[in-house]
C-alpha cells in the first residue's frame, strides 16, 4: 500500500530531516497517530513527492528523514471545472469530489440560479473550497492540489472561455439540452479543457447563448441528469478514460 501523503511549503533534499507541523503535524500525529518508523509521503502540492520515514513524532509535530525525492508529471490534458456555487450543505462535497476525480483548476462561480450567494463572503467561503481540496487531495494522494480561483462572475467567465477559445481549448458546458455529446468530443486533441457545471436549477437561457457565443459547446453528458455537486466527478471520470490522463 502507497504511504500516506501529507504536504509542506517545501520538501527538503534526501538525507535531510523534514518537520511536519501544524495542521498537517496534528492531523498525521492526533488523527492518524502517525508513530517512529512509518513511512510518510511528503508533497508540497505542487509536484514534488518525497518518500520519508517518521523519526520522532509529539502530539501536533512529526520528524521525518527525506529517502529520495521526485517530480510527478502533471496531468494531461490540463482540467479546469467552473463549478455554479451549490448549496451550502453540497458545496464542499462538490469540491471533494472534483478533486479526487482530478480536477487540476477549479473555479466557483456565481450563475444566475444558484440558492447559494457568496456576497459579501467570497473569501471566507473559498477558503472553505480550498482547504477542501487540500483535504481531499491527500485522501486521494494527490502530487498536485488543485487551484481554486477566486468567486467568478458570469462576465469573468465569460472572458476565460473566449481566452480559452482563442487558444485552442475545449470548452463543455454541461447540459441537458445539449446537441453535443460529451464522448463525441475532441477532448484527446487538445491540452486544456474547460468545464462548466451549472447550479440545482440549471444554466439560463441567457447564460447557455451567451457561453456558446464565446465559444463554448453546450454538451450532453450522458442520459441522467445529474446533482450539480456530482457532474464535475462524472465528466472527470469519463475524461480519465478518452484521454490520455488515466
Amino acid at each position: 500500500m502507497a504511504a500516506t501523503v501529507f504536504y509542506l511549503d517545501e520538501v527538503p533534499e534526501p538525507g535531510a530531516v523534514a518537520v511536519l507541523d501544524g495542521p498537517e503535524g496534528r492531523h498525521a500525529a492526533t488523527v492518524r497517530r502517525i508513530r517512529v518508523g512509518e513511512p510518510i509521503t511528503l508533497s508540497d502540492g505542487r509536484g514534488v513527492l518525497a518518500e520519508s520515514e517518521v523519526v520522532a513524532a509529539q502530539r501536533d509535530r512529526l520528524e521525518l528523514t527525506v529517502h529520495n525525492r521526485m517530480v510527478a508529471a502533471p496531468a494531461a490534458p490540463r482540467v479546469t471545472v467552473v463549478q455554479a456555487l451549490p448549496k451550502s450543505d453540497r458545496s464542499e462535497l462538490a469540491v471533494e469530489l472534483m478533486t479526487e476525480a482530478g480536477a487540476d483548476v477549479v473555479i466557483p462561480w456565481q450563475a444566475a440560479r444558484c440558492v447559494a450567494n457568496w456576497e459579501g463572503k467570497a473569501a471566507k467561503a473559498v477558503d472553505k473550497w480550498r482547504a477542501a481540496a487540500r483535504s481531499a487531495a491527500r485522501q486521494s494522494r494527490r502530487a498536485y492540489i488543485p487551484h481554486v480561483a477566486d468567486l467568478y462572475r458570469t462576465t469573468d467567465l465569460l472572458d476565460l472561455v473566449r481566452t480559452a477559445k482563442a487558444d485552442g481549448a475545449i470548452i463543455a458546458a454541461l447540459h441537458e439540452s445539449g446537441t453535443a455529446r460529451f464522448a463525441e468530443l475532441p477532448f484527446a486533441d487538445t491540452t486544456e479543457i474547460i468545464l462548466v457545471v451549472g447550479p440545482e436549477g440549471g444554466l439560463d437561457n441567457t447564460e447557455l447563448t451567451a457561453l456558446a457565443d464565446a465559444g463554448a459547446q453546450v454538451t450532453l453528458l450522458g442520459p441522467t441528469v445529474l446533482r450539480t455537486s456530482t457532474a464535475a466527478a462524472v465528466a472527470l471520470g469519463a475524461l480519465g478514460a478518452l484521454t490520455r490522463r488515466w
